[in-house]
């Protein structure tokens, strides 16, 4: 849809990267995730690069990551840098995911030499490696000199499909690839002995929270022959995006958790995929939130269940904001959109 790319592309007219360190990644840290049904360790990297292709050119509706690219050229030597910095932190996780804004196998984003050099070296003591990419860059040609690297070891690459529906993802997204792709992104990744994450994006601008709803079950359905984790991202309002101008005008609320929650439960009991849940800015007005009362404590939850994929964590929780939820489910429609309740 052309006029909603030239829409995005328009709110980064007059963005002025801020001047940061090409040495330096964005961010490393430890946590907590599943490796091989066993809860392990995790080192996250966050590496600096010039940005996201498809972000230069317009960028999805939803995505502000590219604030924290250089949009400049960013060297090899400049990467190397950066991970040589991230790995004074690195403990032998097992377990190893890399972040960049935008797509880890992209040659103009990460050259291939860089990658070759940091899955070679990661792979020397990781047993898994956790990496991201959009479908168009997932060859055969690039999966076969990863294998070599690999070896027997766990090769994973996530991919932002964020719903199974083309014409959701073309005219509230922006996403900017179709369904085709990515299935067939996912099927040269089983081919080749890797695993395949899908993120969905649980309420995309325009949506109402019931079609939000309804939207994740039907593309959870459409993925599970195809993914071997499906990891879900609640929107958060995220500066210069299409997201924040309809948040700022009262024409967007993020999702509920409690919407969250009813996602995760009906998708366990209809995948074998694993289920992960990440509430970027969670509990505030511009990340997935309820009250101010029982946010906290349900992120906890959603934080465990995401590694254990028990739905037990789910099964004691109630707040008086619930049939507030239930009251927004039967009444939105009325409103022909995103109702804003409680005081936003």
């Amino acid at each position: 849809m052309k006029q909603l790319a030239e829409f995005c592309s328009s709110l980064k007219t007059d963005f002025i990267p801020k001047q940061r360190n090409p040495s330096m990644p964005v961010r490393c840290w430890s946590e907590k995730d599943v490796l091989e049904g066993n809860i392990v360790d995790a080192y996250v990297i966050i590496f600096r690069t010039e940005g996201c292709s498809w972000a230069l050119q317009s960028g999805c509706t939803m995505c502000g990551y590219f604030n924290d690219s250089r949009w400049d050229t960013v060297s090899d030597e400049h990467l190397l840098t950066q991970f040589g910095k991230a790995m004074e932190g690195y403990h032998h996780e097992p377990l190893v995911k890399i972040f960049t804004s935008g797509s880890f196998l992209d040659d103009n984003e990460i050259p291939s030499s860089v990658q070759q050099q940091i899955l070679q070296r990661l792979f020397e003591t990781a047993s898994k490696v956790s990496v991201e990419s959009r479908p168009e860059f997932v060859t055969s040609t690039k999966l076969s000199v990863i294998k070599k690297i690999a070896g027997n070891k766990t090769f994973e690459v996530g991919i932002g499909l964020e719903t199974a529906n083309d014409e959701l993802r073309e005219c509230a997204i922006n996403k900017g690839f179709t369904f085709a792709d990515y299935k067939k992104a996912a099927t040269l990744l089983h081919k080749h002995g890797f695993l395949c994450k899908t993120y969905v994006l649980i309420k995309p601008p325009f949506l109402t929270e019931k079609e939000a709803i309804n939207d994740c079950m039907e593309t959870v359905k459409k993925i599970s022959s195809y993914t071997d984790t499906i990891s879900f991202n609640p929107t958060n309002v995220q500066r210069r995006t299409l997201v924040e101008y309809l948040w700022k005008r009262k024409q967007y609320r993020p999702v509920w958790l409690w919407s969250v929650i009813d996602i995760l439960t009906k998708s366990a009991q209809i995948t074998k995929a694993r289920i992960k849940c990440d509430v970027a800015g969670g509990g505030s007005i511009r990340g997935a939130h309820n009250c101010k009362t029982c946010d906290r404590n349900i992120l906890d939850h959603i934080a465990v269940f995401s590694l254990s994929n028990d739905l037990k964590e789910f099964a004691d929780i109630d707040c008086s904001c619930k049939q507030i939820w239930l009251d927004h489910l039967n009444i939105e429609d009325l409103g022909f959109g995103s109702l804003i309740t409680m005081g936003e």
